[in-house]
Formats: C-alpha cells, structure tokens, sequence
C-alpha cells in the first residue's frame, strides 16, 4: 500500500462511475423497447445492471494486480509460453466456433456473457514484446534483426487471426500498440526501420485489396466516402455518422442533462457501445467532455511519466504499451464519431457498455500501477 499510485485508481474508479451512469441513459429507452436485445423488451436498467457488474469484477482485479501481483513474474518463459499460446488459442477457437456481430466474427458466447478474444491479444502484445525487448537488450550485445523475426512473427499470427475474424479496427488498433513499444524502446533505429519497411507493405497490400477488391468488405469504401462528406449520405450509408455529429452538436456548453439526450431515442443504433460519447456530450455538454478527457490525460501523463523515471527496459515498455493502448483506443474512438476518421466499430475505455473491454483495460492499468509501485521501490533503494 505504502507505493501504491492512489490517484491512477480513483482515475479509474471515475471513468467506471460515469461509464455506469452514461450508459443507463443510453440505453434505458432502447431497452425497454427491444431495440438493442433483438426485438424481446427488457428492463430499462438492464445494461447498466450488467455494466455495474462489469465494473465491480475489474476494479476487484485491478486492485488484486497492482497491490499483490509481483509483476516480473511476468518474466517467467512458462507465464510468457502460457499468456502467447492461450491467447492463439482463443483466437482461433474464436474463428471456429464464434459468433458473428456487427459483420466480425470475434466473439465466443459463454452463455450469460461473450468474450471478445481480439481484446487479449493487445494484452498480450504488450506483456509479451515488453519481455522480448527487455531480453534482447540485455542479452545481446550484437542483435540482428533476424533475431525479433520469430517473436514478431508470433504476434503477427495474431493479428492474422484477428483480420480473418473480420475485426479491422481492433487489427490496426494492436499494430498501433506494437509500433509504438517498438518506437520507443532502445532498439537500434536500423532495426526499427527495417521492421517498418517490412510489415508496412503487407499492411497497404491488406488495406487495398480489403477496400477496393473484396465485395464483401465494401462497407469499408462507404465508409471512406461518408467521412469525406458525411451529410450527402444523411440518409444511407452516412446516417449513423450525421446522428452522431448532430448529437454532439445538441450537447452546447453544458448539456441537456442526464437522460435528456435525444439522438440516443432510436436515432443511434447502439448508442451504449460505439456511440457513448455522442451520448456524453448531449447530455453533459464541453464541461462533461472536457472533465472525461482530463480523467484520461491524467493517466496518460502518470504513465509516460515513470516510464521516463526508471532505466528498467521492461517497466518502460510496460508503461508505455499501456499508455498507447489507452491513447490509441479514445482516438479512433473519438476521431471515429466526429468524422476525422472512418468509423471503426473500437469502443471507448471503460465508458461503452462490454464486460470483455473492462477486463481488458483493468488488466492493463493494474499492470501499470504493479510496474510504477515496483518503480517507487527502486527509488527508494538507490
């Protein structure tokens, strides 16, 4: 307790609270009608039932994890081998057996709940490149590209897997995650440059064929179409995007109040998942948004911060790894909604409704409050 960084959880403790209260708005109106549970009405409040239980499992494991858990234990080859196959594993048991929403494949159904298997695969990037990096470094005095090959190989077969479930956004997302460890690490820029030089054309080549010669990922192309002029598809293919802008817009300085929104009352498809910030921003208006934003800043800053402070490769890249995840999924979330980028289906952090999405980012952060109480440890010593 006594290294514990308090202020990460209370950051996480508010982005749970709000992610709970927004979307009960969200989703009390759909719910109640059955819009959002295949046409069978439920009670208003049941999303935010579930959310809330969400909620109170990740901040159980976030806790567990940054106050007990040794966190280079992660160091350990067999944690490593076990975190890297069972990661695959689910992913192709995913392919085989999954359940297709919203045109991906990458939910395997467990009943009372679903798993998405792609949200462990950026878990896994993090964990496992940060001990790659860190062993290579150490060990190596004289490191060839060659020698990177075979773990980049390793996550590249992930993220394959991920692309044949159809799941582009949370593809793109985790290569963000690995390019920026890599970036940041102290790799030799040759190898760097050489790494890009050789997973960016088999990325183009991906994004070219998916856009342009495969019928049935066409979508995609719209989606590039409405982004360049969102408001001439108002009432096709660009209709999601305009409801969300419009909503934004409602939003003004201070909102129209909790449960006032008007957007989420049919309007928005799934306004509790995706769409959560158009939500947001109508109803709390720039106060809101703006206080949302700090909350994630903050973090991001506590992160950067002690990766800065220690000379221990692998608790850097952990920070970071964390950091870019967190950063990358709130940008093309928001870039998404407010027509910088194509909208991608990625959700926002704690704040869209999905239990898979909260284990994920709890595990995440309590990994970066582990690594930062070992950091203040180490200050201590010296």
């Amino acid at each position: 307790m006594k290294h514990l960084d308090v202020s990460l959880i209370i950051c996480y403790v508010l982005l749970g609270v709000i992610g709970v209260i927004m979307v009960y708005s969200a989703s009390m109106v759909s719910a109640s009608k059955g819009s959002l549970t295949n046409g069978v009405p439920v009670a208003a409040n049941y999303f935010m039932k579930r959310q809330f239980l969400f909620f109170i499992m990740g901040f159980l494991v976030i806790l567990f994890i940054s106050m007990f858990i040794n966190i280079n234990a992660i160091k350990n080859v067999e944690i490593q081998k076990f975190i890297v196959l069972s990661t695959l594993a689910l992913l192709l048991l995913t392919i085989l057996v999954g359940k297709e929403v919203n045109g991906s494949k990458n939910w395997i159904s467990l009943g009372i709940f679903s798993i998405q298997s792609s949200e462990f695969l950026k878990l896994a990037s993090i964990f496992y490149l940060s001990y790659i990096i860190d062993k290579f470094l150490a060990l190596k005095k004289d490191y060839k590209l060659r020698h990177l090959i075979p773990p980049l190989g390793v996550l590249g077969l992930g993220l394959l897997l991920v692309l044949m479930q159809g799941d582009l956004g949370g593809t793109l997302l985790t290569v963000a995650i690995i390019g920026s460890i890599l970036l940041y690490s102290e790799i030799k820029n040759k190898i760097k440059l050489q790494i890009l030089s050789f997973t960016a054309i088999p990325m183009l080549l991906y994004i070219c064929y998916t856009l342009i010669f495969d019928s049935k990922n066409l979508y995609r192309l719209k989606r590039i179409q409405v982004v360049l002029d969102p408001f001439k598809y108002e009432n096709g293919d660009g209709y999601q995007l305009t409801s969300a802008l419009t909503s934004i817009a409602n939003g003004g300085l201070f909102g129209k109040g909790l449960g006032n929104g008007i957007l989420k009352r049919g309007y928005l498809p799934e306004p509790h998942t995706d769409f959560i910030f158009t939500v947001i921003s109508e109803e709390t208006g720039l106060i809101g948004v703006l206080f949302v934003l700090a909350i994630y800043g903050f973090i991001l800053f506590k992160g950067l911060v002690y990766a800065n402070r220690t000379e221990n490769h692998f608790y850097k890249l952990i920070c970071v790894g964390v950091v870019s995840y967190l950063f990358m999924q709130v940008f093309i979330n928001l870039a998404g909604i407010s027509g910088l980028i194509p909208l991608t289906g990625v959700t926002l952090p704690m704040l869209s409704y999905g239990g898979s999405s909260i284990m994920s980012v709890s595990l995440a952060l309590g990994a970066m409050i582990a690594v930062i109480r070992k950091i203040k440890q180490e200050q201590i010593t010296k």
